[in-house]
């Protein structure tokens, strides 16, 4: 008994030692990738708050109005797509929620922010992965503008349940809107604080007792249909799950670890650049009606058609150098 009950010491002493042996591994890299996503966030914030507060938006919105009536949306959708480039899912939410839209408006409409939405932090988070900035912004715009025409056309006209607009209030006098962004900016400093340490902290335990590569192996399959590496199984759930801002501080330090390679991490890049946060974001969409089959699977498919489409460029190029 005695020397079960000594085993059954030696082996929780062993966990708490690993466990704690993992928590200071994630902490460094937490704090400075946290303050590095929060030198993007904030001042971005900023600007854009300033540009909405003196009309900056608005006129790049009128100039796209034509467009969007081809993509069956209102002008006035185009402000809101405007905004999803520059901000989160929430700041979209806001603006949207000032317009009376049918249920197929809000679902084409869902499915460009969710793809281009905060489009400079997010940008920022891959190049330093691994891909080029400028063709990641390239194809999110472009696959945002694409998924649009595909869903004006696919979609049943019989989607036309009005949601009336909720006149969310907008501030429009300066201090009022400063005090605002203030404490918005506040609230992200400390929901990027956490969440990063608490992911950085969770991946070291994940990978100390052998939990990733368990799920490698469990998502396998699905990562092979969408053409991606195995080594990326955890950065895919991760992307998925908190989306690429808040998940940077993992993808950033596995490529700098060399656990998956940049050529990975660049496919991988691919994808979430057009199917990510399918939690949050996602439900946030689905809470203001937007059918969730047809704001997910449709990004799903553009997505692996991109990573495909990129895996047979890099093989034309390796065929043309040699």
């Amino acid at each position: 008994m005695n020397k079960i009950l000594k085993s059954v010491s030696s082996i929780n002493s062993s966990a708490s030692s690993r466990t704690m042996r993992a928590v200071r591994a994630g902490l460094k890299p937490a704090l400075k990738t946290g303050i590095w996503l929060l030198k993007i966030t904030i001042p971005l914030s900023l600007v854009v708050t300033l540009l909405g507060y003196f009309g900056v938006v608005s006129y790049i919105a009128d100039f796209l109005n034509p467009v969007f009536r081809l993509m069956g949306l209102p002008g006035e959708a185009s402000l809101v797509f405007i905004t999803s480039i520059f901000l989160n899912i929430y700041s979209v939410i806001a603006v949207m929620a000032q317009l009376p839209l049918t249920v197929r408006e809000i679902t084409i409409l869902a499915v460009m922010c969710l793809i281009a939405h905060n489009l400079i932090v997010e940008t920022t988070v891959q190049a330093k992965t691994g891909s080029k900035a400028w063709q990641i912004v390239l194809l999110r715009l472009s696959m945002a503008i694409f998924s649009a025409f595909l869903l004006n056309w696919i979609l049943p006209s019989q989607m036309k349940g009005i949601v009336p607009a909720l006149q969310v209030t907008i501030s429009h006098n300066f201090i009022e809107l400063m005090l605002g962004w203030v404490k918005s900016a506040s609230l992200l400093t400390l929901k990027i604080v956490i969440l990063v340490t608490l992911l950085m902290v969770l991946q070291e335990i994940l990978k100390e007792f052998g939990v990733i590569k368990l799920l490698s192996k469990i998502f396998s399959p699905l990562l092979k249909l969408f053409g991606l590496p195995q080594s990326t199984s955890f950065l895919w759930i991760v992307a998925n799950i908190l989306g690429l801002a808040y998940g940077s501080a993992v993808m950033v330090a596995e490529v700098n670890n060399g656990t998956v390679t940049k050529q990975d991490a660049d496919l991988l890049n691919y994808h979430i650049a057009i199917s990510h946060s399918n939690l949050e974001d996602l439900f946030l969409f689905v809470a203001i009606g937007a059918p969730a089959m047809w704001i997910l699977f449709p990004r799903l498919a553009i997505a692996a058609m991109a990573v495909w489409g990129r895996r047979w460029a890099l093989s034309r190029k390796k065929t043309t150098v040699r």
